[in-house]
């Protein structure tokens, strides 16, 4: 995270989201099969490539299908991904990126309308809750998108 001047970057990763997102979809399949994936390398970085697309699919889709054939024990693995599904999986970790934001503000003894713009960071933000918990954070005002997140850097 860097503040300098009026300008505030926040750095989010995307491991946790991927990881709230897999571990539902393996108590899913638990529960629907009987059969624990979880020992299952294989199976495992299967799943994580696909909820990994999902979530970038979602970033401008309302749903996504993750599909695995053979995913574990000659098992295929199908299933729906919805935005709202996403977000209610990581709501509070949406909502901890706003504690550094806060932070830093008070640390810099600034107020938000202060800020002049909001730049942000890496793929995860893409995620549209990101922005949208940022937009009503700072009262209405967009995060930049004249940047490439992936492509910026912060010092």
């Amino acid at each position: 995270m860097i503040f300098t001047e009026y300008c505030y970057v926040l750095f989010i990763g995307g491991d946790d989201f991927d990881q709230r997102i897999m571990d539902y979809f393996i108590e899913l399949f638990e529960k629907k099969t009987g059969k624990d994936v979880r020992k299952q390398t294989r199976s495992i970085e299967k799943l994580r490539r696909e909820v990994e697309k999902a979530k970038r699919i979602l970033s401008s889709e309302h749903q996504a299908k993750i599909e695995i054939e053979f995913f574990y024990q000659n098992e295929d693995f199908i299933e729906t991904l919805t935005r709202a599904k996403f977000e209610e999986l990581n709501m509070d970790l949406f909502r901890a990126t706003m504690l550094p934001v806060a932070n830093v503000l008070k640390d810099a003894k600034l107020k938000k309308s202060d800020i002049a713009e909001v730049l942000l960071v890496g793929g995860s933000t893409r995620i549209p809750k990101v922005r949208e918990i940022l937009k009503e954070y700072f009262d209405g005002k967009e995060p930049a998108r004249s940047i490439n997140p992936d492509e910026a850097v912060g010092e």
